[in-house]
């Protein structure tokens, strides 16, 4: 059945999130924000996303507006730079975009990342909606308006918060994703339960099987609770000043794994590295059980995550990176932590010693 949630923003509707199994609805939902049918539409696809799905979504968009483009970039976190946003731009005013018309991101969080930061910045702002086909993006990043691209060797360093106005998902793109992206997108809901949901973080074990075999049902469902999630956690804190850095768990770490690795890792493959040496942490400190920590990596490795680097990274440089992230306060980084399954809270006192030590469990 299909689903909808409604997020706020400053305790006002926002945007909705619709969960399909297929576009048919896209264009009705697109008319129901606007029925203005004049504004010109520009899709922001991958090559690879747009292979499959490009197609369908374009010709289902021309039949109601009048104008629709597509421009395309290659697949992969190495596309997210300025460069490629200001070929976008170009490719808009060349087209005669103005404030009235509209941006569809069709792709994963890469594609959805940029075409925000596009959206908030092209004429100081116009609308766009999110088209997540990766299961990273269903549950996360198309969610809660975090925009931007990578610069130089730091991820998202350039960007700003602007919401869509609408997150159109088709479960059904799950079929073409491959193992290792669906294993990807299971890190961020793995980390929803660990943070928010013990009792979801229970589920999602239970149902690993439908899980890995992307039974419709459940992944509807997976999908749907941890949409619930983000959305709730977003609307308490929609600029990141107190909660939503919760969502940051396995991130310090992570990201600094994955910008040494040059992308090779998919980013939720370094997530669960980041969370593994989160939940170690968590539980030399006391703040959660040996138990709790050997059946945190248990889970990660029934999704298919890894829980040991497989790259020649050096752990002094992870830590080094990590000092470069946008998350730093000062000389201090804020570092998430369980202090319980289900209990995220942040601390400012992580040393590098003990997340060198934590980085170390990742090569024994």
């Amino acid at each position: 059945m299909p689903k909808k949630l409604e997020v706020l923003y400053e305790n006002k509707p926002c945007y909705n999130i619709i969960i399909e199994n297929n576009f048919e609805k896209l264009v009705e939902n697109i008319i129901e924000i606007s029925p203005n049918t004049d504004r010109k539409v520009c899709i922001f696809t991958d090559d690879l996303v747009g292979s499959h799905y490009e197609k369908e979504v374009r010709e289902r968009l021309r039949e109601k507006f009048n104008l629709v483009i597509t421009y395309t970039i290659p697949n992969g976190e190495n596309s997210k730079t300025l460069s490629n946003v200001e070929k976008l731009y170009e490719e808009l005013i060349k087209n005669h975009f103005d404030r009235r018309d509209l941006l569809i991101a069709l792709g994963g969080g890469v594609v959805g990342d940029m075409t925000g930061f596009a959206a908030a910045t092209y004429l100081r702002g116009i609308d766009f909606i999110q088209v997540p086909t990766s299961l990273l993006s269903q549950v996360d990043s198309s969610i809660g308006g975090k925009t931007g691209v990578d610069y130089l060797q730091y991820k998202n360093m350039v960007g700003a918060f602007y919401m869509p106005k609408l997150v159109y998902i088709n479960t059904a793109t799950l079929n073409t994703l491959s193992d290792a992206q669906l294993a990807s997108g299971m890190g961020e809901v793995v980390k929803h339960g660990l943070i928010r949901n013990e009792a979801y973080y229970a589920w999602m074990e239970t149902h690993s099987a439908g899980v890995l075999a992307r039974d419709p049902q459940v992944m509807e469902e997976l999908i749907y609770e941890s949409c619930k999630i983000k959305k709730a956690v977003v609307e308490e804190d929609p600029k990141e000043q107190g909660i939503r850095a919760y969502l940051n768990f396995g991130h310090t770490l992570g990201h600094a794994i994955e910008r040494l690795s040059n992308f090779q890792l998919f980013h939720g493959q370094c997530v669960s590295l980041g969370m593994a040496c989160a939940s170690y942490i968590s539980w030399k400190r006391g703040y959660i059980s040996e138990a709790d920590y050997t059946h945190v990596l248990a889970v990660l490795e029934t999704f298919h995550l890894p829980t040991k680097l497989s790259l020649p990274i050096a752990p002094q440089d992870v830590v080094s990176v990590s000092k470069s992230d946008k998350k730093m306060v000062g000389k201090r980084v804020k570092f998430v932590l369980l202090h319980g399954i289900g209990n995220a809270a942040i601390d400012m006192d992580v040393s590098d010693e003990e997340m060198l030590e934590a980085l170390a469990t990742l090569s024994e």
